[in-house]
């Protein structure tokens, strides 16, 4: 079992007890605000695979407390055998080393024509890392960049909530090359405040510090040294560490740096790379990493001219790696985050992956399109390359010329060129296809690193604005990593390309990337060459084969629906609000009377003396020699009485005076107090003050059934447009609806979908709002409208939804599934059940009308929305219908009578 499935179990595990921590429990509150229904996995923001791999993250630093990779193998498999199997060390090979554990990891660090034979090179890298350092290998679409902001936000939140805790408190997040670093800006545009809880997110907003580095900026502009709460974006070449040496100058010759240019951009890397050594308590996250590792990059295997044998030259650590290692030694490097796509190298498992989220999982989950039975393979050699030209051409005008996004940008196709010879040559072949089709030639767009600016600009432009006009990309050497194009359906290989850097698949599968409400299959056009090349690289890459990529069906659907009705009016009703307030008012003006605390104080150091033991056998350790420990008089810290009174009124939210003069009477007016005071000062507030007791309170709330400033919202013709994006498994997007699913739908879209569509949970709930419909069609003039409100869960969205104490003690809301308003200001508030929840709930109403509690989770939700029934008799009755597959006969009675104004 891997390393990152074994986690897998431990982690399911942590989230099924509500990630349980002694020390910090606000890691559960923050998991919880992921989600807007636990129940039904419907997230707020994150997707399931960021979720996962976040949850993974928090379990190694909270509850493994940061272990390093050997370490955290030590830990997950006490059982020697089992580790020896997740680390790829086979029994033999353990045999060969005497059985030797610690001799075994030795000879991998050690001995290179051992690791080259064994196949060991992943496992050597793990070892040489003297900090704790993680690979979260997810595959593309699944959102790395939004995982990385997450991460550090969530260790900021965590670091202001516990400041002694052992969190970040400054991120460096840096990528290779400047193509990925842009996409890394979609840092400063995450919603934060959908990842942290609201009283987390205020203090986080008001701390974080963003910075993106500049080229020709000497230092990071904007960042304070020795600050906290910084996130400091770049890419490798503004901080890596490199050699000042003369172009071309000969290691022994002295030679003079070029008019100072060497000089001044080594300047440029040690002034960053100092800067961020300077601040505390850091993190350090490496996007695309598989640019940082594998045993390739820290030398090569050549043959020795004298002996004949293969031997492993060292070339040097890799400048990114050589960066890392220089800040874990200037500065408290806390840990190392690593996202990649991969988590093999060469075929290899990278032995530090944690969390491994693949392609055949993304397409499973609905976040890449499905590719099954969509890849065509050309059996042609290059004399036939104008016929496959006009192949590709032609099948992608047929199948993909029509199909938009929801944001209305055109399907694309890219085309991939080994030089730009070859894109020169055929060319005009793609130009010729099109015109047979009657399709303008401007359509065209070839890129190259020698195009011109205005091309570079125009192919920036495709991957972010839908009115690009350029639908057939011709790229060379452009258009993989970091290439983030929503519209891209298709991509195609002409003639054989280089199959070093994974260049083939990134290329391939860049069409992969999923768009909300999209249903169509992804394409990719290949030689047979480039085919074999393809295979290769997903074994490589992704474990995978195509055979299996083809076979991955999406299993989940994600949709974007659009606010249609944003100014709808609220509902009025009264309300009980939970509120605490102290037991007896009056101690609120009370005197408070402080004892001087009996507490002695206790010396902050000890001494110990200990020596190096060299036992007859095992390795040298260090053994302690006094058994007591030998205490340090240290004087204690004191406040004056000015700052006591301050710090404690302000966490028992007391007026600072009132604490002041409690304080000088025991302290007197220029007393001092001892810092270990604090604590049994504490108690005695506590004891005085804080009798707290609950306080339900009625009132008059208006309850929005929709919030438009909860939604995203954009432009669109000069007119603001609200959209949310959600998500469902694929068996049920039979129960997706618009209007255009109804019988009426003119009349469907009149008086309901104030948003579209409607995502119901069973046939039920379907049908129910079509037999509604269809009796307001006979009853229009009493009618405001029906609303589904079941799959609108949100609490920034709307306000309509009830808050009932679950079976774990905490509060949960509830949101009904539907709302009848008639033009008299009554409502009907309507949930359909499944009816096996129909005995429980039956029960828990008749407890209810007798005072007494409800017993079953279904129950408690029913008597939730009957409460509101029994404080607003006047304006609102709800009802709940039980069905199994269809509505019973007499469901509709109530619903019925209700429209024709009887009830």
């Amino acid at each position: 079992m891997h390393l990152h499935q074994k986690l897998t179990y431990c982690v399911n595990e942590w989230r099924d007890n509500n990630y349980p921590s002694e020390q910090y429990p606000a890691i559960a509150e923050i998991f919880s605000h992921a989600y807007l229904d636990a129940e039904s996995k419907q997230y707020r923001f994150l997707r399931h695979a960021q979720i996962v791999a976040l949850e993974t993250y928090w379990y190694l630093r909270i509850v493994l407390e940061t272990p390093t990779i050997p370490e955290l193998y030590e830990k997950l498999y006490p059982k020697l055998a089992d580790r020896l199997n997740a680390m790829g060390i086979s029994a033999k090979l353990f045999e060969e080393a005497d059985y030797d554990y610690d001799a075994l990891l030795d000879r991998v660090r050690t001995d290179n024509k051992f690791v080259r034979e064994h196949h060991l090179e992943s496992l050597r890298e793990t070892l040489n890392l003297n900090y704790s350092s993680y690979i979260l290998a997810l595959a593309m679409g699944a959102g790395k960049t939004i995982l990385m902001g997450t991460i550090a936000a969530t260790e900021f939140a965590m670091a202001q909530e516990y400041p002694d805790g052992p969190f970040v408190q400054n991120a460096l997040i840096f990528a290779p090359g400047k193509t990925i670093i842009e996409s890394l800006r979609e840092i400063a545009d995450i919603p934060f405040d959908r990842i942290l809880p609201e009283r987390m997110n205020k203090l986080f907003a008001a701390t974080l510090k963003l910075t993106f580095t500049r080229d020709g900026d000497k230092e990071l502009s904007g960042v304070v040294w020795g600050s906290r709460f910084n996130i400091v974006v770049t890419n490798t070449e503004k901080i890596r560490i490199q050699k000042n040496s003369a172009r071309g100058a000969k290691k022994a010759q002295f030679s003079l740096p070029f008019n100072g240019v060497e000089d001044h951009d080594a300047e440029i890397a040690n002034l960053r790379l100092q800067a961020i050594a300077s601040l505390p308590h850091l993190a350090i996250f490496s996007d695309e990493a598989h640019h940082t590792y594998g045993q390739k990059l820290l030398g090569k295997w050549q043959k020795n001219k004298d002996s004949g044998e293969m031997e492993f030259v060292e070339q040097g650590i890799k400048k990114v790696r050589r960066t890392v290692d220089y800040l874990a030694k200037e500065t408290n490097l806390l840990v190392v985050i690593n996202t990649t796509g991969t988590p093999y190298f060469e075929r290899q498992p990278l032995r530090d992956v944690v969390v491994w989220y693949g392609l055949g999982e993304g397409i499973r989950d609905g976040i890449l399109k499905e590719v099954a039975n969509n890849i065509q393979v050309f059996d042609l050699d290059t004399n036939n390359s104008d016929d496959l030209i006009t192949r590709i051409i032609h099948d992608f005008v047929a199948d993909y010329w029509s199909v938009t996004t929801e944001e209305g940008a055109p399907a694309r196709l890219a085309l991939y060129f080994p030089q730009t010879d070859s894109l020169d040559e055929l060319k005009p072949a793609v130009e010729s296809a099109l015109a047979i089709k009657g399709i303008d030639p401007t359509t065209v767009l070839p890129v190259h690193s020698k195009s011109p600016e205005e091309n570079k600009r125009a192919f920036y432009r495709v991957a972010n604005d839908p009115q690009s006009p350029h639908r057939i990309i011709l790229l060379v050497n452009m258009g993989t990593e970091g290439w983030n194009c929503p519209s891209l359906f298709a991509t195609g290989l002409i003639r054989q390309l280089k199959s070093s850097n994974n260049f083939v698949l990134q290329a391939a599968t860049r069409c992969l990337r999923q768009v909300p409400g999209n249903t169509k299959p992804a394409r990719i056009y290949l030689t047979k060459d480039n085919r074999k090349i393809l295979e290769k690289q997903l074994q490589e890459t992704y474990g995978t084969t195509i055979q299996e990529l083809l076979h991955n069906q999406t299993e989940r659907v994600e949709k974007e629906v659009k606010l249609t009705k944003w100014s709808m009016p609220p509902l009025l009703l009264k309300k009980k609000i939970l509120r605490y307030r102290r037991k007896n008012a009056a101690q609120q003006n009370e005197m408070l009377a402080f004892r001087l605390p009996e507490v002695s104080y206790q010396p902050k150091a000890t001494i110990e003396t200990w020596t190096i033991a060299e036992p007859k056998s095992g390795t040298t350790r260090m053994a302690k020699v006094d058994k007591d420990s030998e205490s340090v008089s240290l004087e204690p810290d004191f406040f004056d009485l000015y700052a006591a009174a301050t710090m404690l009124s302000a966490n028992y939210h007391l007026p600072p005076n009132r604490v002041l003069v409690a304080l000088r009477k025991i302290y007197g007016h220029a007393g001092r107090i001892p810092e270990h005071h604090i604590e049994p000062l504490s108690r005695q507030i506590e004891h005085q003050c804080c009798q707290y007791e609950e306080d339900w309170q009625e009132l008059d709330v208006a309850l929005a059934l929709v919030k438009p400033e909860g939604f995203d919202q954009q432009l669109i013709d000069g007119e603001p447009t609200y959209t949310a994006k959600i998500s469902f498994a694929k068996h049920r997007e039979h129960l997706y609806k618009i209007p255009e699913d109804l019988p009426d739908h003119e009349l469907a879209r009149q008086v309901s979908f104030h948003y579209e569509g409607y995502n119901f949970d069973s046939a039920p709930e379907t049908e129910y709002l079509q037999r509604v419909i269809a009796l307001i069609g006979e009853h229009q003039d009493n009618i405001e409208g029906v609303w589904f409100t079941g799959g609108l869960t949100d609490p920034n969205k709307t306000d309509l939804f009830a808050e009932y104490l679950g079976e774990d003690g905490r509060w949960h809301r509830y949101t009904p599934d539907f709302v009848i308003q008639r033009k008299d200001g009554k409502h009907l508030v309507v949930e359909v059940k499944n009816d096996r929840f129909s005995a429980e709930v039956h029960t828990d109403l008749a407890r209810h009308s007798k005072g007494e509690e409800a017993l079953s989770q279904e129950g408690r939700k029913a008597v939730a929305l009957k409460q509101w029934q029994d404080l607003n008799p006047e304006i609102l009755h709800y009802q709940v219908i039980f069905a199994d597959s269809v509505l019973a006969v007499d469901a509709m009675d109530e619903t019925r009578a209700f429209l024709q104004n009887n009830s």
